[in-house]
């Protein structure tokens, strides 16, 4: 599958046209290096013919101070050519990856289990950094390179006709070639990108499950596959080496005809005393400068194929939607909101159903434990309430509104969800709490970190608000769930989703859990996952799901009290055994 030009036309539009200003002095600056390559040779030609002849000393001394001034000239606009092609590649690139990483946090949760982080990774910047050279200089160089070799025939003619053919002819024949070898390395170039992407897939996973991996003593099998895919990883690279190898040897080969061409037709055409000495020379030197800019067609060209490899694999990403989309926009009533499933059905697979013709509905202010044994779709109906995914049957309401009718960031600040495992960023306490909102204020995190009960941890920050956290930043599993619901109290959130957030702390913890759990539960609607009996002693109602049907759901106490129930059943048994 071969790029399409609108592709490339698209691309250069989008991320070139904001910096018009610098690519028009890029390009000023690259075509002001044409003319004076143009020149040198010039200079040299007549400072030889004045050198051969013994006269003219004081031009000999002008040639030479000017030829010092264009060689100095161009190393300066050589200079800047550089700086504003990195500026322009730079900013385009950055662009592109700022447009890319947006595309893939709004994709749904079906695209993230199918490709993983490593993937994402090689795709956001490996194959971007690919697109630097074709977002900065391509069109300019390749522009640029054709007027140098149109400005060298040109002076060809002008000096002698039969030099101006053979240069013609030499230049159409080397054309000819590269452009017939354009997409040799185009579908090599996919293929490594592709188990490069595969690579760090695996070695993200791995890595992130090092201590299961060494716990199950793996690691031969994970080193065998690492192998295996470092062999597939050579493969792929060295045959895409290959297919580049072609064009630096047809470049060298054009390099080596050009100049013994050039010296022949020079001798043949001196002793014709149709040319001096200098003018020999100066048909060399201009050969040796269209092998220069066919070499710099050779290695855009050879970018190209990388681009186009990449042009290919991000126009795949880019063009895959979400099948999740945003509604019309629905006003939500302040305060608790009520949640209402009617006839629910869903599976990540058609095939495979996790949630079987649900129906219930939660009263604003309400709180609902959920219970069931691990795989009966708890985590899944939480999941559906916030659009995570959709059901493939029924529909779900949140504040009797019809969820699907909402855009998803409204529909999701109205929702607070925590779960066991909480992920921190790497970032400042603040960030952390507020997730990069900048409109909270200071002392209101203050206030919000003391009512959880986070006061001594908070005073014992090195930097207050402004200490960096991470992943690794030592904060115990308690600290890190009051954390977690600092954040859902700084939201407008109308309903809580708790996914067994206190099912690995210790008692003492667990209390200021269920602390913050009263203080929430005071003006909001919230729904419970749990396996201990302590926590589903506090809520309002039971439900019980059963593989993917509801089995039981009613209110706490009158479940509890009637010996015939399902939660009756479990309180005297025990949650923990049961349910485990």
């Amino acid at each position: 599958m071969n790029v399409s030009l609108r592709q490339y036309q698209d691309l250069l539009a989008s991320y070139l046209w904001p910096q018009r200003g610098r690519v028009a002095l890029l390009a000023v600056f690259i075509l002001g290096n044409t003319g004076l390559l143009l020149v040198t040779p010039q200079i040299l030609r007549s400072f030889i013919d004045t050198a051969q002849t013994g006269q003219g000393f004081t031009t000999l001394v002008t040639l030479a101070l000017l030829f010092g001034g264009v060689a100095l000239g161009q190393q300066v606009v050589s200079v800047l050519a550089t700086y504003f092609t990195e500026r322009v590649a730079w900013t385009a690139t950055n662009a592109l990856r700022a447009d890319l990483a947006r595309h893939c946090l709004g994709l749904d949760m079906s695209f993230h289990h199918e490709h993983t982080p490593g993937e994402m990774i090689e795709r956001v910047d490996g194959d971007v950094n690919n697109l630097g050279n074709f977002l900065s200089t391509f069109t300019v160089q390749i522009v640029g390179s054709c007027l140098l070799l149109v400005g060298i025939l040109v002076l060809l003619y002008r000096e002698e006709w039969r030099a101006g053919l053979g240069f013609t002819l030499f230049v159409l024949l080397s054309v000819t070639v590269l452009v017939r070898l354009r997409n040799i390395s185009v579908p090599y170039w996919r293929a490594r990108s592709e188990v490069r992407a595969n690579m760090f897939g695996f070695l993200e996973e791995r890595l992130t499950g090092t201590e299961d991996i060494r716990a199950a003593n793996a690691q031969p099998y994970v080193l065998r596959r690492f192998y295996e895919l470092t062999r597939e990883w050579m493969s792929k690279e060295m045959r895409a080496g290959l297919a580049i190898g072609v064009f630096w040897n047809t470049n060298e080969t054009i390099w080596a005809v050009g100049s013994a061409a050039s010296l022949a037709l020079g001798a043949y055409l001196f002793l014709d005393e149709a040319i001096t000495l200098g003018t020999v020379y100066m048909l060399f030197h201009y050969a040796t400068m269209v092998v220069q800019p066919i070499s710099r067609l050779t290695q855009e060209l050879e970018q190209l194929q990388h681009a186009s490899a990449s042009i290919l694999r991000l126009g795949e990403l880019l063009h895959t939607r979400s099948t999740i989309l945003d509604g019309a926009g629905v006003a939500y009533p302040a305060g608790a909101l009520s949640v209402e499933f009617d006839n629910v059905t869903f599976g990540y697979h058609r095939e495979q159903t996790v949630l079987q013709d649900i129906s219930f509905r939660l009263a604003p202010g309400r709180t609902l434990g959920l219970l069931g044994r691990t795989g009966s779709g708890k985590t899944s109906l939480t999941r559906l309430v916030c659009r995570l995914y959709d059901p493939q049957d029924g529909t779900i309401r949140l504040g009797g509104q019809d969820i699907r009718h909402s855009t998803l960031p409204d529909l999701r600040d109205r929702i607070g969800m925590v779960t066991q495992n909480v992920q921190l960023f790497h970032g400042t306490v603040r960030d952390n709490l507020t997730l990069f909102d900048p409109d909270i204020s200071d002392e209101r995190l203050r206030e919000v970190t003391a009512e959880l009960g986070l006061g001594s941890w908070y005073a014992a920050l090195p930097d207050g608000l402004d200490t960096l956290l991470a992943q690794d930043s030592g904060l115990s599993a308690g600290e890190a769930q009051l954390l977690a619901f600092a954040r859902v109290f700084l939201r407008p959130a109308g309903l809580v989703i708790l996914d067994e957030a206190s099912s690995r702390l210790d008692r003492g913890t667990e209390r200021l859990i269920e602390r913050a759990l009263d203080r929430l539960a005071a003006d909001r609607t919230v729904i419970v996952i749990a396996h201990r009996l302590t926590t589903v002693q506090r809520v309002d109602e039971i439900m019980i799901l059963e593989d993917g049907f509801i089995q039981e759901h009613g209110d706490r106490q009158r479940l509890a009290s009637d010996p015939r129930t399902r939660f009756h059943g479990l309180l005297r048994t025990g949650l923990e055994e049961v349910l485990a």
